[in-house]
């Protein structure tokens, strides 16, 4: 018997553990440990955020799930890793401190075979002073409990427009290395929307702050595609929208520090400025979980099996290159650590090579530019990759993993909503081949500009909600679910 251990139950790690279970026979166990008791369709935080949604649409219970479906799950958080097993057992463990109820504060230790560690982002609310909803100054839509908070502050910044009160809202990220950039566009758009259908939108300033160099970055380094026989690009594109609805774009810039109704910022060409809101959703930066590797000895192995960032070393090439030497080929394939076959990390978890976008400092120093993005559809198709990996090492005897999922030779799909409603809604429908450019098939733009594309419109929202619902019953396991793509 085997034993796979996912930490993780986000679109990484969920995915993962279904289709290794789906595949496995059930004399080997899947267990996945997951803090959280709940699964979270997280690109649907932005429409909690906004009020149209609630909570209860976003998620789900996962024990019934992984019941069902003959999963073991540990309502826990993993803490440290043992791949080399310890003095006292020979097979490779992590360590786990448990945070349901009944069990809150204890500690165990599981076994495994195999390891996959999906933990996801730590939000790095810390890295800018005042930043966040816990104890900060700013809201937030990255868990749904955030998204909750910030619909309450936007409908009581909504009252005081209709009483007359002019009001700035400030919505983008709150560090210079900050990646999501498409969820801060998300939620601008749809707070835009919000602030129109309630009539008070001559009333309110909205602005954009970003750590892109331009608009369309979105941490890809912007795209082209073609259209009506042109080339044309996403940043040319997104800045028609920005023009269109009103919203006023800080670019190159890093949040030093944010007060009550004031936050502080530096821009690309060194200048520091301040800027006084009356609302603010900023994004954090993420860093990999805490988690520890331990040795056999009980040395600690940590800076050797993680990034400095927290992030699982992979199969990437980490050697340091400027730019201009950057290939696709640097990027992992199989998400396996160099150091321990049996260990893999996906979604968030995996450590990148390098940026997509440039890199770019200001005189002081100031790292101000996208870290890569590679969460939903590209998280998806690493889990499965890694789970089929696993299955024919454990069922075929397989040395090495045997499936592949290169961010640089797959592509993606993103419905990006810019505002909710089944008849005045909008959303920008974007495709990308491949999501880390790749120079050398595609000279001059690094992707395929029939493969990549961006458009706007009603049909993109109607696109999303359907994306809502088929993917929160495909994480259901519901009937067929493996026959919907990641």
């Amino acid at each position: 018997m085997a034993r796979v251990v996912v930490l993780g139950a986000g679109i990484s790690g969920h995915t993962a553990a279904l289709h290794l279970r789906r595949k496995l026979g059930k004399q080997h166990e899947v267990v996945v440990v997951s803090p959280n008791s709940t699964w979270n369709w997280i690109p649907s935080n932005i429409w909690v955020g906004v009020g149209r949604m609630d909570s209860e649409q976003v998620t789900f219970e996962l024990a019934p799930v992984y019941r069902k479906k003959g999963i073991v799950f540990r309502q826990a958080k993993a803490v440290a890793i043992r791949p080399e097993g310890s003095e006292t057992s020979a097979r490779p463990s992590v360590d786990v401190v448990h945070t349901s109820s009944g069990r809150q504060g204890e500690s165990e230790s599981i076994e495994y075979d195999y390891l996959i560690n999906a933990t996801g982002p730590k939000l790095n609310f810390g890295a800018t002073p005042g930043l966040g909803p816990d104890g900060g100054h700013t809201v937030s839509v990255c868990t749904y409990g955030h998204a909750e908070q910030a619909a309450r502050k936007l409908d009581e910044i909504i009252d005081r427009l209709r009483r007359g009160e002019r009001q700035r809202l400030v919505i983008g990220v709150g560090h210079g290395t900050c990646t999501c950039e498409g969820a801060a566009f998300e939620y601008t758009f749809n707070v835009e929307h919000e602030l129109r259908e309630a009539g008070v939108r001559d009333l309110a300033e909205i602005v954009y702050l970003s750590n892109e160099y331009e608009l369309g970055d979105f941490g890809v380094g912007g795209m082209s595609f073609a259209q009506n026989g042109f080339v044309t690009t996403s940043q040319l594109w997104t800045e028609s929208l920005f023009r269109e609805r009103g919203v006023r774009s800080i670019l190159r810039a890093h949040v030093q520090r944010i007060e009550e109704g004031r936050l502080f910022y530096e821009t690309l060409d060194g200048t520091e400025a301040e800027l006084t809101f009356d609302f603010a959703m900023l994004l954090p930066p993420f860093r990999g979980q805490d988690l520890q590797a331990v040795a056999r000895d009980g040395s600690d192995i940590t800076d050797q099996v993680f990034a400095p960032n927290g992030f699982l070393k992979v199969d990437a090439d980490y050697t340091p290159k400027p730019v201009e030497e950057w290939k696709a080929s640097d990027w992992p394939s199989t998400y396996v650590s160099p150091l321990y076959p049996n260990v893999f990390g996906v979604g968030i978890a995996f450590a990148p090579p390098h940026p997509i976008s440039v890199p770019r400092k200001s005189p002081t120093g100031t790292v101000i530019s996208p870290a890569p993005p590679r969460t939903g559809m590209p998280s998806g198709l690493m889990g499965r990759a890694v789970a089929e990996s696993i299955v024919d090492m454990i069922d075929r005897g397989a040395r090495t993993p045997t499936h592949r999922a290169s961010m640089a030779e797959m592509g993606a799909a993103c419905v990006a909503s810019a505002g909710a409603g089944l008849t005045k809604g909008t959303a920008a429908s974007m495709t990308m081949y491949p999501v880390v450019p790749d120079y050398d098939r595609y000279p001059g733009y690094g992707r395929s500009l029939t493969q990549t594309s961006g458009e706007i419109g009603l049909a993109g929202h109607w696109m999303k909600h359907l994306l809502h619902h088929m993917f929160i019953y495909k994480a259901k396991a519901n009937p067929g679910w493996s026959y919907i793509p990641e």
